[in-house]
């Protein structure tokens, strides 16, 4: 089983969220099994990657901007990310980038 989204032929966009957790759990577990659920189910959503050592990286991949809007807006998104200021990140950022090539094996 690939761990890889797979990707249609770009133009693409890709969300880069980059953070550090906080101690604990609190809830962070179902929240974002919940969150990769939902978004798979938004329009314009193409995949998402996610790696977490000391630090954690999830890159989202989306058709257009429209879509990353939209899921921005999404309500349970919004609360997702309330308590992720709150609660489980001591720092993050996001990164929004237009992807323009892809190759590998």
């Amino acid at each position: 089983m690939s761990f890889l989204a797979k990707t249609p032929k770009p133009p693409y966009f890709a969300v880069i969220f980059s953070s550090i957790r906080t101690e604990g759990d609190n809830g962070y577990g179902d929240m974002a099994t919940r969150m990769v659920e939902l978004a798979s189910e938004q329009p314009g959503f193409l995949g998402v990657e996610s790696a977490r050592e000391s630090m954690g990286v999830t890159v989202s991949y989306w058709q257009d901007l429209e879509s990353i809007q939209a899921w921005k807006k999404n309500v349970e998104h919004c609360e997702a990310r309330q308590l992720g200021r709150e609660q489980w990140y001591s720092e993050f950022k996001v990164r929004i980038s237009r992807v323009e090539r892809e190759y590998g094996v």
